[in-house]
């Protein structure tokens, strides 16, 4: 009966450390399917103007290419404006983007609007 305790009490100490293992996702993390290679990609709360640091720095070669993945940091869950940047010193915006925790979103050429270059 007690080695029946001890493999319970093994058990109740395992899972805390199973649980919280599972919740440190990947991270909320920006999926470029633009057609080119983005250089600069900052957030804004909706419709505030206030932009956040250009998260393109935190990649190996500081900007996304089409098809790669860019994690995003220091950005809670809600609603965001983005401010993209391109090469040649095209810019784009994409209004109201949903960034949910430890999820991925994605950025494609339909969404960019009023671009300038």
């Amino acid at each position: 009966m007690s080695r029946a305790l001890i493999v319970a009490g093994v058990l109740l100490l395992a899972i805390p450390g199973a649980a919280l293992a599972q919740s440190k996702g990947k991270g909320v993390r920006l999926w470029n399917l633009t057609s080119a290679t983005i250089t600069g990609f900052e957030l804004s709360p909706v419709g505030k103007n206030e932009w956040g640091p250009n998260q393109t720095l935190n990649d190996k070669d500081k900007e996304v290419d089409h098809d790669e993945r860019l994690r995003i940091t220091g950005v809670e869950p809600g609603r965001y404006d983005a401010k993209v940047s391109y090469g040649g010193s095209k810019q784009c915006f994409v209004r109201d983007i949903e960034i949910k925790a430890d999820a991925v979103f994605s950025v494609s050429d339909k969404d960019l609007k009023d671009c300038n270059r």
